[in-house]
């Protein structure tokens, strides 16, 4: 070969030779950090699937949710709930 490129077997291109001594690990916590960032990213990208603005559809989970609190809190404490009625009466008679 000219040029005084060394390669191996299976080492057809110059730039690939001695490539595993210049890759560089990240430390353990930030290597977690990037697993999380992108798994967050590909739920994010699940859930929003098919929605143009997905800003105006959490905002509008948000309005939704404050509404129904406020709901829950103007409802009267007696008698806002359920209503249990009798429908048999027993007698030990």
């Amino acid at each position: 070969m000219s040029g005084g490129v060394r390669m191996s077997m299976g080492m057809c291109l110059p730039c690939l030779s001695g490539a595993e001594d210049d890759v560089v690990t990240p430390d353990p916590e930030t290597r977690r950090r990037q697993l999380a960032d992108a798994a967050e990213k590909r739920q994010k990208e699940i859930i929003y699937r098919g929605i143009k603005n997905p800003e105006a559809l959490e905002r509008k989970k948000k309005k939704q949710e404050e509404t129904e609190k406020q709901t829950m809190n103007t409802v009267p404490s007696e008698g806002g709930g359920l209503k249990v009625h009798k429908l048999f009466t027993f007698s030990t008679n």
